[in-house]
């Protein structure tokens, strides 16, 4: 009997009446004589409601605490739904994470799971159960919950289906699937029918929201195919999985961009062996993570060192890098927060020259300067001021004929 994950978002699960609607979708593959695991993420806005609550009764909420607290949101859901798949006369049972056999480490808030011993799923599948699984958390080797981070419960889909050999994961959201861009941002912007795992990881790694990468990670390494798709309609989504067609006609796929961005640059650095060890060690410790660095040539052995980070950790960025500037002799310290990237992605472009030069022209003739840039194989991406991204996405959608792709 072929076994499909699948995976409900927090919008698909949002009320009663969308609780019901996601056990009438399970019903129907259930029906064609598949076994079914669902992973479901907490209702709505459930999980920042828990986070605001635990800060309206703490100022700094104990971590373990913390990820107790909003495990619980997963739980509800998963409990809902099996209650309305007893309605409907289906048998289910939900699970924790922990039940579910999903083991991870001890890093609260951002756990990563370390193995899935899915006895106890393996056992409910054979007694004729639909699995219902509490998605974004797991158990330490301590018994101790966690939580995997935002975007996890793609992570527990993905691990589970790796686990028990599944035909594919199914994740269900709000969106049809993946798109060349935002088309909220692009009206022009058309679905992908199918991605490669690497330009999908490119594109959830730098703005796009449909799945998250550590999922996308764990379907390429075990060669999973992950469905994304809505659950709000029949739309076929969009397939990730490993296959690449020999030719692609437009080598780029996707623009995506990432409001979250703040730079920091330290002015007048020595360069001299360790410099660069000095400032992003501390960083590291401080669980601060670095996204492009940029150094300036050095002129009589000064230079300016730039970074960016996650906005949410600029200010902590800026504690750690602040004093260390001043000890090793730099003249500022300097930090921008309004700033946005913008990203074309294709495997294509790796051996095609001209993908760069063509961005720079299109984004220059509509006035947008770039502050930074960083590229991989597949994956160009500008730095620019916050307020020009939505011109920048729909110009660079245009300049690379995107709405003609597919």
């Amino acid at each position: 009997m072929p076994l499909i994950v699948q995976k409900y978002g927090g919008s698909s699960v949002a009320d009663a009446e969308r609780i019901k609607n996601v056990a009438r979708r399970i019903a129907q593959v259930r029906d064609k004589g598949d076994q079914v695991v669902v992973v479901v993420s907490a209702m709505g806005d459930t999980t920042d409601e828990l986070i605001k609550l635990a800060y309206q009764i703490s100022e700094q909420p104990d971590n373990r605490e913390l990820d107790v607290l909003l495990s619980t949101g997963e739980i509800v859901s998963s409990t809902l739904l099996a209650m309305a798949l007893h309605g409907m006369g289906y048998p289910a049972i939900s699970l924790s994470g922990a039940q579910a056999g999903i083991q991870t480490d001890a890093t609260y808030s951002r756990a990563r799971i370390l193995k899935v011993e899915a006895k106890r799923v393996v056992k409910e599948l054979e007694k004729g159960n639909i699995v219902i699984v509490a998605g974004f958390q797991g158990i330490t080797g301590e018994m101790d919950i966690t939580t995997l981070g935002r975007g996890g419960s793609d992570t527990t889909a993905v691990a589970l289906a790796a686990s028990l050999g599944a035909e594919i994961c199914q994740i269900y959201t709000d969106v049809d699937g993946v798109y060349t861009a935002d088309p909220h941002l692009v009206p022009e912007a058309h679905q992908l029918s199918e991605i490669g795992y690497d330009e999908m990881l490119e594109l959830a790694s730098y703005g796009a929201k449909v799945v998250h990468p550590r999922a996308v990670e764990l379907g390429e390494l075990f060669n999973i195919p992950i469905l994304v798709a809505s659950s709000f309609s029949q739309n076929p989504g969009t397939v990730i999985h490993g296959g690449e067609p020999m030719e692609v006609r437009n080598k780029v796929r996707s623009v995506t961009y990432d409001l979250d961005v703040a730079k920091v640059t330290v002015v007048g650095v020595p360069d001299r062996p360790g410099i660069a060890a000095a400032i992003f060690e501390p960083l590291a410790k401080a669980g601060i993570s670095i996204d492009t660095i940029v150094q300036n040539a050095s002129i009589e052995n000064i230079t300016d060192l730039t970074f960016t980070v996650a906005k949410s950790q600029l200010t902590k960025a800026m504690e750690v890098v602040q004093p260390i500037a001043k000890s090793i002799g730099a003249r500022d310290c300097t930090a921008d927060s309004k700033l946005g990237k913008v990203s074309i992605i294709g495997t294509g472009m790796q051996n095609t020259p001209g993908y760069a030069a063509r961005m720079f022209r299109a984004l220059s003739e509509k006035g947008i300067n770039i502050q930074l840039i960083t590229t991989s194989e597949i994956r160009i991406t500008c730095i620019i001021n916050d307020a020009q991204i939505k011109d920048a996405v729909r110009t660079l959608h245009r300049a690379f004929e995107l709405e003609m792709a597919e």
